[in-house]
């Protein structure tokens, strides 16, 4: 093995220009995104909060539902919204999930601490309206906050915490000290005190709650890293983890599989959660 050391943090963590065709993202989520809000069973806007952005879309299945799946979107806690990702809930609908995917305020208006409590309320709403498990998802900085939902200082109420039976993160970034090291800092406005204090890779899991990370073979080495980081920890820790490397994706279309009912993706979260859930 070879060692080498990283000398630009902010190539470590670029993804759109380092991946081809990455300058067509986020523009090739947003007509599926609309097409499909247009011909879903949707509750759309629901706030949880008082803010513009403090809102959530809301889909469901024909039938009830068998539980609620979340998906919390990306744009590195600074860019971006739950519209572009809206087709993505075509998984989980056709295997009789409920999915939530909400909005939160951006950096540098809010800090990250800030958004992980309004994600947490944002789910925490959505679990009021629908009974049953709860599975969470995020992609990229929704990776971090879903798996912040299941440290021990989770924002989440107990009863909430109690029906969570798996969390996906994708692409997640756990560990928030190398931001310290980049461009985005300035928006993020980390220090080294707030980012270990907001690193689930320094946090306790809840045990009973298994996770995955699921990361895209042709990311970049620190979304690797950032990915088995956390599920070998964790695992350490008393927490069921596994680590997944699809073969083939890169960071915009590792998510792609969530839109399947059918994919290893879904069935590996779902799976585990309809054989545990209450």
């Amino acid at each position: 093995m070879v060692a080498f050391a990283v000398t630009d943090w902010d190539d470590a963590y670029e993804n759109g220009r380092n991946i081809p065709g990455g300058s067509d993202y986020p523009a090739a989520w947003v007509e599926p995104a609309v097409s499909f809000r247009a011909a879903a069973r949707a509750h759309l806007e629901l706030p949880y909060g008082e803010g513009a952005r403090h809102r959530y879309d809301l889909f469901l299945p024909e039938d009830a539902p068998k539980g609620l799946f979340v998906f919390v979107h990306g744009g590195y806690w600074m860019a971006l919204d739950k519209s572009y990702w809206s087709h993505l809930a075509a998984g989980p609908l056709a295997q009789g999930w409920a999915v939530a995917m909400p909005s939160y305020d951006l950096c540098p208006e809010v800090s990250i601490a800030d958004i992980t409590a309004q994600v947490g309320a944002a789910i925490t709403h959505a679990a009021d309206e629908i009974d049953g498990p709860i599975v969470l998802s995020g992609h990229s900085a929704g990776g971090h906050l879903v798996t912040a939902m299941m440290c021990e200082d989770s924002p989440l109420s107990d009863e909430t915490r109690s029906r969570l039976a798996h969390v996906l993160s994708i692409s997640g970034v756990h560990d928030l000290r190398p931001m310290l090291r980049t461009e985005r800092n300035a928006a993020l406005q980390l220090n080294m005190v707030s980012a270990e204090a907001n690193s689930p890779v320094l946090k306790r899991p809840l045990k009973h709650v298994p996770l995955t990370t699921w990361v895209g073979g042709g990311e970049r080495q620190e979304f690797l890293r950032q990915s088995v980081l956390l599920s070998n920890i964790w695992h350490g820790l008393g927490c069921i983890t596994q680590d997944v490397v699809a073969p083939d994706r890169h960071h915009f279309n590792v998510i792609d599989d969530l839109a399947d009912p059918n994919s290893a993706m879904l069935q590996t979260v779902l799976g585990s959660a309809g054989e545990g859930g209450q």
